[in-house]
């Protein structure tokens, strides 16, 4: 698909993918894997696709160009969904194509198809952040972004057409035959939905880095953001630009994310007095049983709310297992002093659980240990009215602003 004069899409679409990263990021709509191919005096691929897609792939080239034609291939990042394909580019170039990237993804890439390599006459240039190179009337421009999201990812730019080819960076996975955001018309809410999503699972951890990085990339005259999965953006780019902004600032909304993992129902109905709670305050809240909904979508939720609320009952003196999974995905986030948590939980010995996830949180969030709530077994009438109060206070204490 031409994307402007000599820009072509040449990615595949994986309608079928409900898995990503394996079993950790659960994805509703598919994906894809986008690659462009620029044409001038230089031919240019700018990333892969994955393996498994690999002759799809390049017949996707040959509708544009002979693959002997292609000089040069940039690899922004060479995860195998995106490196996968490029042994079988490869093998189709002819033996002078030279290859542009990071000093850690030519690492990474010779680690993961290490011998197959060498069967091919590569020059490899490894490059720094700004390094300029001239393919013709464009000018191709690197920038280094290590930790958006692994430690050899970088984004290129060219100056000519005012693209930024941002592999993972605001890309989201949505598995479409359109290409541009804008394409969606008035679904195009689905498209800021599965960028949020991507975020949340994908960068989030890294939001420190994320911000220095994007004080840099919004300063680029951009008309096109070309992500390595999903849609191009064209109409919204100031809109998800912004969004990335503010969660990678923790801007966050006046909103609460309950969470729960119950043995015998008892923390159960804990959680949903606290629902009661602070929905007796008007305010934005969502509750979630961690065993019945993936924590893909439960992350994305928990990005942008000041307010979280977990519990789970204790068993074996600990939480229960996959309130403890999805509190390993967000152990390494920065503290965000502008986020409230509070912590319940129903045990019937010991009750270590809510310790547990207060140790977790104290690194995240200031947990408020006066709206905590813990109980014996199965809470009676007197109990489930203080977990209502608790929770209700909870809330008033988000709407005033009242953090500290």
């Amino acid at each position: 698909m031409l994307l402007k004069d000599n820009v072509y899409s040449v990615g595949v679409i994986d309608w079928n993918n409900r898995e990503f990263h394996e079993s950790t990021y659960k994805i509703r709509r598919g994906t894809t894997y986008n690659s462009y191919l620029v044409l001038d005096k230089k031919n240019v691929l700018i990333d892969g696709v994955h393996q498994s897609y690999k002759n799809q792939f390049i017949s996707n080239i040959k509708k544009i160009i002979n693959p002997k034609k292609i000089d040069i291939i940039i690899l922004n990042h060479i995860e195998p969904d995106h490196s996968g394909a490029i042994m079988q580019v490869l093998a189709s170039c002819s033996y002078n194509v030279i290859i542009y990237s990071t000093r850690k993804a030519k690492e990474g890439f010779l680690k993961y198809y290490n011998d197959n390599v060498m069967l091919y006459n590569i020059e490899w240039r490894t490059i720094s952040s700004f390094q300029e190179i001239t393919i013709g009337k464009r000018t191709l421009q690197f920038i280094e972004t290590p930790m958006m999201h692994w430690p050899d990812s970088m984004v290129t730019y060219s100056k000519l057409d005012n693209i930024l080819f941002s592999n993972d960076i605001f890309g989201q996975h949505y598995a479409t035959n359109q290409i541009f955001d804008d394409d969606l018309g008035i679904h195009c809410s689905i498209l800021f939905e599965e960028a949020k999503k991507y975020y949340a699972n994908i960068l989030w951890t890294f939001n420190p880095v994320i911000l220095s990085k994007l004080d840099i990339l919004v300063k680029l005259p951009i008309k096109l953001i070309a992500p390595s999965h999903g849609l191009v953006w064209r109409k919204y780019i100031c809109r998800i630009t912004q969004q990335y902004i503010n969660w990678a600032s923790n801007l966050l909304k006046d909103k609460v994310t309950i969470i729960y993992e119950s043995m015998w129902h008892s923390t159960e109905k804990i959680a949903y007095s606290m629902l009661e709670g602070v929905t007796s305050e008007h305010l934005d809240a969502y509750l979630f049983n961690v065993t019945k909904i993936d924590k893909t979508d439960i992350l994305s939720h928990m990005l942008d709310s000041k307010g979280w609320i977990i519990g789970s009952s204790t068993n074996n003196r600990q939480m229960l297992p996959v309130m403890s999974t999805l509190l390993n995905c967000i152990k390494y986030i920065n503290k965000v002093n502008t986020r409230l948590s509070s912590v319940f939980g129903s045990y019937g010995w010991s009750g270590e659980a809510i310790d547990d996830i207060k140790k977790v949180l104290s690194n995240i969030t200031l947990t408020l240990n006066q709206f905590c709530f813990s109980c014996v077994f199965n809470p009676t009438n007197d109990e489930l009215n203080e977990c209502y109060n608790i929770a209700k206070q909870f809330a008033i204490r988000i709407k005033n602003n009242n953090i500290i």
